[in-house]
């Protein structure tokens, strides 16, 4: 990788000679301006005030223009001679606990590479320093015109240097945050809590980036004089009204994606939603109240009149049905003509009943 700094990292009385190359590398797709008429590229041009012409990059240089409009120049050998420690050294200050760096302060990383042999052993010094002690150094160093602050960590076996806004350049989160006050149920933290648990993680090296990739396939169409391919129907979602069911929505939605069966969750009862349109042409939940309505179909008997929007059961259930409304009506029936009786028995004198005679008592009688 090519360098674009070198210097030396001052480690106490210890200078280690290092040169900086750049850790990360932008894929994004760049355009050119162009003339809409004709494709012709739109091009910047430098001209210098004082002699209306056009100047090249090596005619240019750097000025200062003071309040009163007086450029004063300053060349690279000026920058160079800055009277300060950090002008050609990445000066570490203090070491503290990685917790301690605000991520709101990451800037631009670089990859701090020993320069020659004699550099191995200090380099090597440092970094397994930093690996005992589980702690990152805090430096300061000078690129591009500004002194500015960084953070040594090691990855892998070499240092890493993040770089660093300074404290004041990072923004108060004023105004940002919600101005009024909101409440959040314990139920609605444990749906939240359940939702992170099926979401789970994820190996970075899976993610990538989809836009350019789309991207790439709509410029090789029409560089090949084809068309280019259509953006997906975005997907219809019905509003939602309340959170709780958005909550639960979300986890049986994660659980469905990773093929796990999605149970029903407590805590949801007076959620409303907009149902979702679904591709089977119900709505999500009708399969559910079809199947109450049967339910309550099946409870009643079968002589009780139809009500408008009741579902029709099948053969067999209508049969089952009907048999044990007969059979209920019979026993009905049964116990009826039973207490009939029972009632004209204690109204009605009860008769005497003829004792039969024996064989002995008819001798005696004779």
């Amino acid at each position: 990788m090519r360098s674009i700094w070198n210097g030396a990292i001052s480690f106490g009385l210890v200078s280690i000679p290092i040169k900086l190359v750049n850790a990360t590398e932008s894929h994004s797709i760049s355009f050119r301006q162009v003339h809409t008429e004709d494709n012709g590229r739109i091009r910047y041009r430098k001209f210098c005030e004082l002699e209306d012409r056009e100047v090249t990059q090596s005619e240019i240089g750097k000025g200062y223009e003071d309040a009163d409009g007086t450029i004063v120049p300053i060349t690279d050998e000026d920058l160079s001679h800055l009277p300060i420690p950090t002008a050609r050294t990445i000066e570490i200050v203090a070491f503290v606990p990685a917790d301690r760096i605000d991520p709101l302060q990451m800037d631009a990383a670089y990859y701090l590479a020993a320069s020659g042999a004699p550099a191995a052993k200090p380099y090597t010094l440092l970094r397994e320093a930093l690996k005992r002690s589980h702690k990152v150094a805090i430096a300061k160093y000078a690129l591009r015109g500004r002194e500015r602050l960084g953070m040594l960590r090691v990855v892998g076996d070499a240092i890493a240097m993040h770089g660093l806004l300074w404290p004041d350049e990072v923004r108060a989160p004023e105004g940002v945050a919600p101005d009024v006050d909101v409440t959040v149920r314990d139920k609605e933290l444990d749906l939240a809590d359940a939702l992170m648990d099926t979401l789970g993680e994820v190996d970075l090296e899976d993610l990538h980036d989809e836009y350019r990739e789309a991207l790439e396939e709509v410029i090789a169409a029409k560089a090949a004089g084809e068309t280019p391919p259509e953006a997906p129907e975005p997907a219809t979602g019905g509003k939602v009204l309340d959170l709780m069911a958005a909550l639960e929505k979300s986890v049986r939605a994660a659980k469905e994606s990773r093929g796990e069966r999605a149970e029903g969750t407590e805590g949801t009862e007076g959620a409303e939603v907009t149902p979702l349109p679904s591709t089977s042409g119900k709505r999500p939940g009708a399969a559910a109240k079809e199947t109450a309505v049967r339910k309550q179909a099946a409870k009643k008997p079968a002589t009780s009149p139809k009500k408008p929007g009741t579902v029709k059961t099948t053969s067999a259930k209508r049969a089952t049905a009907k048999t044990a409304a007969e059979a209920s009506a019979a026993r009905k029936s049964t116990a009826k003509k039973s207490a009939e009786k029972k009632s004209a028995e204690k109204r009605e004198p009860a008769k005497k009943t003829p004792v039969k005679k024996t064989a002995s008592a008819r001798g005696r009688s004779a």
